[in-house]
């Protein structure tokens, strides 16, 4: 039994890499820690890259996501490190995060993220919804 959240993010082969083709993730229990109060702050993480050679594989990102429960990080500042991370380790065609927050203060807030690969033609997948409140169902 994992009692450690992990930071490394897996990956795998990419099945089809001459193909532009979406892969859309949805992470329902994100959390991290307000850098001013230490409340912990909810998010639904949505995840939609478009793969180059490698893909993420599922357990590791579980266990990444994890690692931030225990972290002070603005909105802002852990969506795009997440973003980054996730590049660093697919290097993807395109990938986008949206972080929609649950409201605090009577403020709902999303951050969206974006990546594109240099010279990549291909379109990015719609943006459905990103800046409705997060569903709690």
């Amino acid at each position: 039994m994992l009692k450690k959240p992990i930071k490394r993010l897996a990956t795998f082969p990419n099945p089809s890499p001459s193909r532009d083709y979406v892969i859309r993730m949805r992470m329902p229990e994100f959390t991290c820690l307000c850098p001013m109060t230490g409340q912990p702050d909810f998010a639904e993480l949505r995840l939609d890259y478009v793969p180059n050679l490698k893909c993420l594989e599922l357990k590791s990102l579980k266990q990444y996501v994890w690692s931030y429960r225990t972290e002070g990080a603005f909105h802002e500042a852990v969506t795009n490190r997440i973003l980054d991370d996730l590049v660093a380790a697919i290097l993807p065609r395109y990938a986008r995060i949206t972080a929609r927050f649950f409201v605090r203060g009577g403020i709902f807030t999303t951050v969206i993220a974006e990546h594109r690969k240099r010279g990549w033609k291909g379109r990015p997948p719609e943006l459905e919804a990103a800046i409705a409140p997060p569903s709690i169902y």
